[in-house]
């Protein structure tokens, strides 16, 4: 367990930023204390300086996991998102979209949003921009990337994908023995 260097960091929060914008210091400075990111065997945990200080006395290799992961370095070094950082990266994201009830379940199982399943989008959403996904009871599903601006999907034919998929809360029962 280490802090990030400077060319993590600069990927984290790379990635982090086009879901959240600005809001990723909202996710430091948090009002029931600081929070910090640390790297163990390539993945990203997000944790509080409390916790922290207290899995500094357990030995590096018995250490399994703490706090939350947020993704993880490919071999190649670039940062994966992981859906385990949904809960953080939802109350802060700028740009969204919820999806029709009959095309939950299609995203869940890994598909990607098309016209026909998308209920609302942000204003003003770029295209490529990374958007959380949202049911229509407002509950977050997941997150992707915004394959249409907001103003492409108005007028775009309903079998068109208008957000890739990403990562998804029902990777927790399809991958449930590797995520950690």
């Amino acid at each position: 367990m280490r802090p990030l260097t400077e060319a993590e960091t600069r990927a984290v929060f790379e990635k982090l930023g086009r879901y959240i914008g600005e809001n990723i210091q909202l996710l430091v400075d948090r009002p029931d204390g600081t929070y910090c990111f640390r790297l163990h065997r390539d993945r990203v945990y997000y944790l509080s300086e409390k916790l922290l200080k207290v899995a500094a006395s357990v030995p590096r290799d018995s250490l399994v996991s703490l706090g939350s992961c947020f993704g993880k370095f490919t071999k190649t070094q670039k940062f994966r998102l992981s859906v385990t950082a949904l809960d953080f990266l939802a109350p802060y994201a700028k740009y969204k979209v919820w999806v029709k009830p009959g095309s939950e379940q299609s995203f869940l199982y890994g598909n990607h949003v098309l016209k026909s399943g998308l209920g609302r989008i942000t204003e003003n959403t770029a295209q490529y921009q990374g958007v959380v996904v949202y049911s229509m009871a407002d509950v977050p599903l997941g997150f992707g990337v915004a394959a249409k601006s907001t103003q492409e999907c108005r007028k775009v034919d309903p079998m068109a994908i208008v957000v890739f998929h990403q990562a998804d809360v029902g990777e927790y029962v399809r991958n449930e023995d590797t995520l950690t």
